[in-house]
């Protein structure tokens, strides 16, 4: 399995790995080997970790958390005190360590500073009011992402998966509409 980082945030991307979370809820990280994989492909964070089963169950609560602190403000409504809690704790946890070398920039540390290092940027990105959250408009994806592009006019969390399949389906549909007598 692949995982899909499409959100423009690490955090949003962690949280996205619940698909279709309001129909048929597919979790793409049902083991610690899961997570410890979706660790090792994420941008910035350290590249191996391993994951026990504390740190993988903490790993999905601080997940959760993260998603309905994003929607809250996707919906514009006040934060859930209990996600706050999870992620400001999840935060004040150890950081990796950076270091700079001529092949470029490592990082290094466990599994507890990768997720100490999602919460921070989660807490910047959410504090941010000038971040354009949304949720993708496919029917059935759920996922929350930064819109950056000109306008805010982005409709999907990405082309690939979302984005494509819209098109597709409308584009089918005229066909359909013109067939028709």
């Amino acid at each position: 399995m692949t995982f899909a980082f499409v959100s423009g945030d690490p955090a949003l991307d962690l949280a996205a790995t619940v698909g279709s979370r309001r129909d048929e809820p597919a979790d793409a990280l049902a083991t610690p080997a899961d997570l410890e994989r979706w660790v090792a492909e994420c941008a910035g964070l350290p590249e191996r970790v391993s994951a026990d089963a504390a740190t993988f169950a903490a790993a999905l609560e601080l997940r959760e958390a993260i998603y309905r602190l994003a929607l809250d403000r996707v919906l514009g409504r006040p934060f859930d005190p209990a996600a706050l809690e999870i992620v400001n704790g999840a935060a004040a946890g150890p950081v990796p360590v950076i270091a700079l070398d001529d092949a470029g920039v490592r990082v290094a540390g466990d599994l507890r500073a990768a997720l100490t290092q999602i919460a921070r940027g989660a807490i910047a990105l959410l504090a941010d009011r000038g971040a354009c959250l949304k949720e993708c408009g496919r029917t059935g994806c759920t996922r929350i992402y930064v819109d950056r592009s000109r306008g805010a006019r982005r409709t999907w969390c990405g082309m690939e998966a979302c984005g494509n399949r819209v098109k597709a389906a409308a584009y089918r549909a005229r066909k359909r509409a013109k067939a028709a007598p």
